[in-house]
């Protein structure tokens, strides 16, 4: 009964905009672009919704946060289009990327200590004299790229930047980037996602290469580490709106 009392219930668009300091019109394109049900109309052509619209804007506004617009908008359509499950694997995608992230904090802090305690100079290996062929720790452009997930072009417009320095391989001409490089394309990234631009990652870059060590970046770090439980939260919290818009939407019998 309380179901169908629900369902009876008209809301304006004014009235669920106001809820969370939106316009009319934004819940319109929210509509129209699949993040809400379709709205039922009046004989002069004015929509209606109801709660469980009400409840569909507010999933899609704590989806936002961890997942980000596109990813949540996404969700949101997959779920009304019946297809829940896909709207769990790009819920799962986001958990994944969010794990991810963290192990490359971890395997950036891990770097910073290791240059630390080893005092790995800038340069090493890369004196004026021949140069060696690949070893077994060094890669090219192209898995390097996969292994973080960015495009080759990106990597060579950080290199233009002085973010990574690889050296060429000198019979096919080939980027060829040591465990220093992979170390540095690890900082760049992770810099890269926490917002930072590349004239900002350059001094930090060059921090690591001359003093070595955690001092410069602690306070780096424990930002990335505050970034990474805040998008934590966001994702539980999305998730928990979620799943009180799929229980109005499919109640228990």
């Amino acid at each position: 009964m309380a179901q169908n009392l629900q369902s009876d219930v008209r809301l304006r668009p004014v009235d669920l905009a106001r809820e969370h300091g939106l316009s009319t019109q934004a819940v319109r394109n929210y509509e129209e672009a699949g993040i809400l049900p379709a709205a039922a109309r009046t004989a002069h052509g004015y929509r209606t919704y109801t709660p469980q619209h009400a409840q569909a804007l507010r999933a899609f506004l704590a989806l936002v946060p961890g997942h980000g617009h596109r990813t949540a908008t996404a969700i949101m359509r997959a779920v009304h289009d019946g297809a829940d499950a896909d709207a769990f694997r790009l819920i799962d995608e986001s958990h994944a990327q969010l794990l991810d992230d963290r192990r490359t904090l971890q395997a950036v802090e891990r770097a910073l200590r290791d240059l630390e305690s080893t005092g790995l100079e800038p340069g090493r290996g890369r004196g004026s004299g021949p140069v060696p062929a690949p070893g077994p720790r060094e890669t090219f452009i192209g898995p390097l790229a996969r292994k973080l997930r960015i495009r080759p072009a990106t990597l060579r417009t950080w290199e233009r930047a002085g973010l990574v320095r690889p050296r060429r391989d000198p019979q096919t001409g080939y980027r060829v980037y040591d465990e220093a490089d992979v170390r540095d394309a690890q900082l760049a990234h992770q810099l890269r996602r926490g917002g930072y631009l590349l004239e900002q990652i350059a001094p930090l870059i060059a921090q690591v290469r001359t003093a070595g060590g955690l001092e410069p970046l602690e306070a780096t770090l424990a930002g990335w580490h505050a970034g990474l439980a805040a998008r934590g939260r966001a994702l539980l919290a999305g998730a928990a709106a979620l799943q009180a818009y799929l229980d109005q939407r499919d109640p228990l019998p």
